[in-house]
């Protein structure tokens, strides 16, 4: 096992970069040991505040948000961040090359019940001499993304990292305090019998999703001619990090709930940086009508549908969508 910044050296990744993840991953493993303290570090609950989401906040929440947002502005290394807990961004040296947008804690549902949660992260190279205060420099395509990846708290904490150069994954080793490769280059398998999605939407998806979760349902008397097993974690992390460990689709679909909001999941700091990460280990991603990393964003929290995963299975996902 090898530890992370000789891993990354060895890809050519920039100085700068490294020490710009390094202070992310930094922030991570402080959240990481309050949520493996649990209710002994007095973090459970909600607060009595919603974020910009209109989400109520988990006291984690605002925990993990602040420790992220505290260590990246004070490193130097971010021109500005943009966070799922803040309503706008926020600017920070304006001699940095960087710009991050970051989930400070997916799946917080999960937080009382002690199941998995996980910190998303985006990083950008910021317009040359632009504002710092302003937002409009995160409207970036996917395919804009310089380094993307996530942080899981579950058993033990992992990192799935891309600098373009494919997707890697590390384990925490607690004992040192640093990240080491366990898995070098990650490949999502083509072909799957896995899916995960929110059955409890059914009734408000669109007729596409409708009839491709029915065929998937129906088994090997189906027009698929297999068995398909459903799983769901209700943490966007977990289920992708399945996805990337044994294969499998991963989808959040359009549906008709709140028509005020059709889409659950943020374009900036949820679906590309995780839409990075699969096709860099050579999965796809997409609402069902387009490849996520070609949205041109409109808003830093802008929402998307996402079908991402297996290969094949994707493929077959999107073939009812046409």
């Amino acid at each position: 096992m090898r530890r992370l910044p000789p891993v990354l050296l060895e890809d050519g990744c920039p100085h700068d970069l490294l020490s710009l993840i390094r202070t992310i991953l930094a922030a991570c493993k402080e959240i990481s040991f309050r949520v493996g303290q649990g209710a002994l570090s007095g973090v459970l609950g909600s607060t009595l505040d919603e974020n910009i989401q209109g989400e109520t906040q988990k006291k984690l929440d605002v925990l993990s948000n602040q420790l992220l947002k505290d260590i990246l502005l004070e490193s130097g290394y971010v021109k500005a961040i943009a966070s799922e807990e803040e309503p706008g961004t926020v600017a920070g040296n304006p001699d940095a090359e960087y710009i991050v947008a970051f989930d400070p804690l997916d799946g917080s549902s999960n937080i009382d019940i002690n199941s998995l949660v996980g910190t998303i992260f985006s990083v950008m190279r910021a317009p040359k001499d632009a504002d710092p205060a302003d937002p409009n420099i995160f409207l970036q395509k996917g395919d804009q993304q310089v380094a993307a990846g996530y942080v899981l708290y579950g058993p033990s904490t992992m990192l799935a990292l891309t600098t373009g150069q494919g997707t890697r994954i590390y384990t925490l080793d607690k004992t040192q305090g640093t990240f080491l490769l366990t898995q070098d280059f990650a490949k999502v398998p083509e072909h799957t019998k896995e899916f995960a999605i929110n059955t409890s939407n059914q009734r408000h998806w669109q007729p596409a999703m409708q009839n491709y979760i029915a065929d998937l349902l129906a088994g090997e008397t189906g027009p698929r001619g297999r068995n398909f097993n459903m799983r769901w974690i209700a943490a966007m992390v977990g289920d992708v990090h399945r996805v990337l460990s044994r294969g499998g689709l991963f989808t959040y679909p359009e549906d008709t709930k709140n028509p005020e909001k059709p889409y659950k999941l943020r374009l900036l700091y949820e679906a590309n940086p995780m839409a990075m990460l699969i096709e860099q280990a050579g999965g796809l991603a997409s609402t069902g009508y387009e490849r996520i990393m070609d949205i041109e964003p409109e808003q830093i929290h802008q929402r998307v549908a996402v079908i991402l995963g297996s290969k094949e299975e994707v493929e077959a996902c999107l073939s009812y969508h046409k």
